[in-house]
């Protein structure tokens, strides 16, 4: 059985790194679906080059 002591000594040092892992996660999925517009509207103005 796991005491609550080591229980919040484990919260306190694993707590920090998960909390700025997930909080890193949001950004990059944030600027990854700000790519991901900006590739298809690239995609659309490539396209319309090709048929002028």
């Amino acid at each position: 059985m796991i005491e609550t002591s080591d229980l919040i000594m484990a919260i306190g040092n694993f707590g920090f790194p998960i909390a700025i892992t997930v909080y890193l996660f949001y950004r990059f999925e944030r600027k990854i679906e700000n790519l991901e517009k900006v590739i298809m509207e690239l995609t659309q103005v490539i396209k319309s080059y090709g048929r002028g």
